[in-house]
């Protein structure tokens, strides 16, 4: 299991189609991290990395071995779910999703990207690397403004079955989102019905 560079979230099958979550009715996944339903579907493919590599070794000593290699060592969802394991020394939370003051936090946060970056080989697709961003920024959402955290939340729903957004939708989402019309954006079916939404008449 352990080379250089591999890839992540394969080993279990994703949804072909989304559907409402049995829990809270969104689509699912948009309830992540606080509806269980939502969170288990989710972590299932960064759970499923973590115990193939885990074998009998105790989780918290493996946790602390795979945050102390170079980044690319191990699957990038095995260093995720090692952060989730290890609380911060500073603010005592869940690695990585302390608050904006917390240096620790944010070093722990910045080295997690070093996977996919400085030349290293593309193990990880476009939609494997929106899917991982999602989870990492819904769970440390006191870090972000909260334009980028509903971005997030619209579009995990799809990305969990495969779709990836280009940036031009990307873009007209989120200009939506500053427009307050996250409501509408929630009843799309997908990013094209999202970007379809027509833009509202300037209001005197």
């Amino acid at each position: 299991m352990v080379r250089p560079y591999p890839p992540g979230a394969r080993l279990l099958a994703r949804p072909e189609v989304v559907r409402a979550c049995a829990s809270c009715g969104d689509p699912l996944g948009r309830g992540y991290p606080g509806c269980t339903t939502c969170a288990d579907t989710v972590d299932a493919y960064w759970r499923a990395d973590w115990d193939a590599l885990r074998g009998d070794d105790d989780e918290r000593e493996l946790a602390a071995a795979v945050l102390a290699e170079v980044a690319g060592v191990y699957p990038w969802t095995c260093t995720d779910w090692a952060l989730r394991l290890v609380p911060c020394p500073a603010c005592r939370v869940e690695l990585a999703t302390g608050d904006a003051g917390c240096l620790t936090c944010s070093r722990a946060d910045q080295a997690r990207w070093a996977w996919d970056h400085g030349g290293m080989p593309k193990a990880m697709t476009a939609n494997e690397h929106a899917l991982r961003m999602a989870v990492a920024i819904l769970r440390a959402s006191t870090r972000r403004r909260s334009t980028v955290v509903s971005f997030w939340r619209l579009v995990l729903p799809f990305l969990l079955v495969g779709d990836t957004f280009t940036t031009a939708q990307a873009r007209r989402i989120k200009t939506l989102l500053l427009a307050g019309r996250y409501d509408e954006l929630a009843e799309a079916r997908g990013y094209a019905e999202m970007t379809a939404l027509p833009d509202l008449p300037w209001r005197g």
